[in-house]
Order: C-alpha cells, then structure tokens, then sequence
C-alpha cells in the first residue's frame, strides 16, 4: 500500500519539535492503539499508573506548552509520506479529515472539526499532562489532540509482533483520530466512567475506535483527495489488509497480559481482544459505515456483524 506520489502535504498538517521534561500533570486519556501502552502494562500487572507517568497530579493549561514548529521540511508530497514515517503520519492525519470531514455529517449530521497532530521526541507537555515516548501514541480529549513520538512503530514490530507495513502504522493514526471522532459526538467519557473488564466502557471505546480506523481505510482508497481527481491511496490489496491487523492484534489485552504475565484476566482488559480489535476493524472497513461501529449497544463484542 502506498500513498499517490502527488499528494500535497499541507505545511500546517501537524505540529512538530514539541518536547521537554514538561511541568507536570495526571494523564487522564482515551487509550490508543498502542496508545499507554506502558500505562496498561501497569494496570494489567496492579502497579501505580502514576508511577508511570512520572507521579503527575494537576492539570496543565495550553499556555505551557512547547512552542511548536509545523509539518517537518522533507514532508511534501505522498512519495516523501512513502519514504518517511512522520511524512505518513502528517499524510494520514491530512487524509483523515478530508474523509471524515465528509462522511461524520453525512452519516450522523455531526460536523467534524479537525484535531491536532503533534509529533514529538521524547517528552512532551499536553492539555492532559506530561507524557514521554513510553506512553505510545494517545490522543488527549482535553486539548482535541493526538501525539505521535513516530519511534513508536519500530517498537509496534520489533517488541508487540506486528507487521511493518506502512498500513499497520496508519491503523495507529486512524485509531488515535478514531477517538477523536468520539469525542466530539461526546462517546469517550464512557471510557473513563467503565474503565476496564471484558465488557467495559473502556473496551467498548477502544473496539470504536479501532472500526473507525477500518472506515478510514474503507475510503482512503476510493475518495478523491481535495483538489484532486486521485484518492489518497492506491488501492488496498490483501497483504495491506492483513499489516492492519497484525497491529491490532498485536495490541490485544490478551495478547499483552499473555507475553507480560503468563497468563490472561479478562477483568482487567481496557482495549479488548486481538480477535476483537481485528473483528472490529473489518466491520468499518467492509462497510465504511459509522453504525456498524456502534460498540456501545453491542449484545456481544465478539462479534460485530449483528449489528448488521
């Protein structure tokens, strides 16, 4: 899978160089795709998740954190998104709200309001706290934006098993922005309030997140790009299909608690399954509709086409 080399990366598609030892603050997010990856690791294994973060406890406000630059330089066009991971993250989220910024209102008659994308190295300060690379990607409800530290996708291979396709690191993307979309249609709060089990709220957000994902890629595609008569991808063979998945499961709770623990606790799970999270990704990318995604009224997790 590769992007059309002609496609523009906006300058001002993401922010870039945010880092720092930050000034504090209790991270308190929507996970992600491999987002508090440390931070669940903590929880399935009863430590202190502040610990993790670092014993943060206040709130910060916009106004510490690190002045930014734009779009990274050598990001340009598809064919540098192809050759470069920050390129692709900056592409992804650009192709992410165009398709969303069309199908969220013609689906639910919601407008769609672009997120932020920050790329950070290291530490970076946020509307929810302060976060280091160890967290993995998240996206933060309180400033409506997602960080990506992009060294994340090399440890997504070589520690969680999944495949290095560029499609397996836009999965990530579209999961972070995929939480996005639920906070604004006001869905993520459910993840705080029900915040682990089998049937969980937090769960329950995360599966969401993971079908929103596969509508992006359901359209990514075959939608015209703004300004052009190409989609953002070429199209989607199998072998794009099954990278995507690998990254889902590679970030099931089983999965991790099994490689972690030896063992596996349901009660404890706040993303769900590697069947679930691949389950999930196909029910959006087969139907590329946002009810099919309705994690919440689901009777049975395991299987979203009843829905249908």
């Amino acid at each position: 899978m590769t992007f059309n080399e002609g496609m523009q990366i906006d300058p001002d598609a993401v922010r870039s160089g945010g880092g720092g030892p930050g000034m504090g603050g209790r991270i308190a997010l929507g996970g992600g795709a491999g987002g508090l990856i440390v931070l669940v690791l903590a929880l399935l294994l009863g430590g202190d998740p502040g610990s993790v973060l670092g014993g943060l406890t206040g709130a910060q406000d916009e106004s510490s954190l690190p002045a930014t630059a734009g779009t990274p330089e050598h990001c340009k066009t598809g064919a540098d998104a192809n050759k470069y991971v920050d390129c692709r993250v900056a592409l992804t989220a650009i192709s992410l709200d165009a398709i969303w910024g069309e199908q969220l209102p013609a689906q639910t008659g919601k407008r769609y309001v672009d997120p932020e994308v920050v790329l950070f190295s290291g530490a970076t300060n946020t509307g929810c706290g302060n976060a280091t690379s160890e967290v993995g990607p998240f996206y933060c409800p309180a400033d409506r934006t997602a960080y990506f530290d992009v060294t994340f996708f090399d440890e997504l291979t070589t520690r969680f098993g999944a495949n290095s396709g560029p499609l397996a690191q836009e999965y990530v993307v579209a999961h972070e922005i995929g939480h996005h979309i639920q906070n604004v249609r006001g869905d993520i709060v459910q993840a705080q309030q029900d915040p682990r089990g089998p049937q969980s709220g937090a769960v329950r957000t995360e599966l969401q997140a993971d079908c929103y994902a596969g509508i992006w890629a359901h359209y990514a595609d075959k939608t015209p790009a703004p300004g052009s008569d190409q989609p953002f991808l070429k199209p989607l063979s199998d072998n794009d299909v099954r990278d995507a998945l690998s990254a889902a499961a590679a970030v099931g709770d089983d999965r991790i608690q099994q490689a972690a623990q030896g063992r596996v606790n349901p009660e404890a799970w706040t993303h769900g399954s590697s069947e679930q999270r691949q389950k999930w990704f196909l029910s959006g990318y087969r139907t590329g509709q946002v009810r099919a995604c309705d994690t919440y009224s689901a009777r049975d997790l395991d299987n979203p086409d009843a829905l249908r």
